[in-house]
């Protein structure tokens, strides 16, 4: 195909989605505009959504809202957030009111509360790029963020730093999220679980599933990912801890059974009894 050709209909196809989308901004430089269209539409995997809406606002920009959000403004450059912030006139609408709504009415007001979008409040606001998660949260076994008891920003931080709370290498912190709600989780322990040193989300899938505690394996398969050993026994055993197990599992999972119930740690027993 010649060259300018495949350039003009890549131009046509831009066009079609700043139309469809109102955000897309498109740079028609060359080879480099190109490459963009290809990252940012192509390996796009979900479908490209507009910013929350406010009867009766207007896009307003960034600029804006930093006037009164000075603390929020100076700390955003660091959060995960701040890499979805488009610039230029054909993306008005991206930045704070991306996620907040136009903020016409906001600024007029004062900073009235009914005038934006909290997505504190809302987590439609977050469902909007996160499609999926919404989806997770629809599953039998979830945190109830859909009947409003929690909201996104108690695990995430939208505005500042890692958008996961205790993020990047710290574990222990990571996991101190989650222990900020499940303190009986927390310890010490006598005889602590390996696993935690692994991070709640080991066991656990935050966002929903379709087991019970949103673990990620059902039953004592989620136990046997770590702790199954074959020392050449009979096609029928199933040897951990130079033990037989192949008896146990039948009466239960290994948490309820009577065996190992202390899953999170024991100050009793270094087999995680109670």
């Amino acid at each position: 195909m010649d060259p300018n050709s495949k350039f003009k209909r890549w131009q046509s196809f831009a066009r079609v989605i700043k139309k469809r989308s109102g955000t897309f901004a498109w740079c028609a430089g060359g080879t480099a505009g190109v490459a963009l269209i290809a990252i940012s539409c192509v390996g796009v995997s979900h479908t490209i959504f507009a910013p929350p809406s406010i009867p009766g606002a207007t896009f307003v920009g960034t600029e804006s809202c930093e006037d009164c959000h000075e603390k929020i403004n100076r700390d955003f450059k660091t959060a995960d957030h701040a890499k979805l912030v488009a610039k230029g006139p054909n993306a008005p609408d991206i930045g704070c009111e991306g996620c907040h709504g136009p903020g016409s009415k906001h600024v007029e007001s004062g900073g009235a509360i009914a005038t934006i979008v909290n997505p504190g409040k809302s987590p439609e606001a977050c469902f909007t790029c996160h499609v999926d998660v919404k989806g997770s949260f629809n599953l039998p076994y979830s945190h109830p963020v859909m009947n409003g008891k929690m909201s996104c920003s108690d695990c995430h931080n939208p505005h500042k730093g890692s958008a996961h709370k205790g993020g990047g290498t710290q574990i222990a912190s990571m996991n101190d999220t989650c222990t900020s709600c499940h303190v009986q989780q927390k310890g010490p322990f006598a005889f602590e679980h390996e696993a935690t040193r692994e991070g709640c989300v080991t066991c656990h899938t935050p966002h929903g599933s379709t087991n019970q505690k949103m673990l990620t394996e059902r039953n004592h398969t989620l136990c046997m990912k770590c702790h199954f050993q074959d020392q050449g026994g009979s096609a029928s055993s199933l040897n951990v801890g130079g033990r037989n197990h192949a008896g146990y599992v039948a009466r239960g999972t290994c948490w309820t059974a009577g065996c190992h119930e202390g899953v999170h740690g024991s100050n009793v027993s270094s087999h995680l009894r109670n």
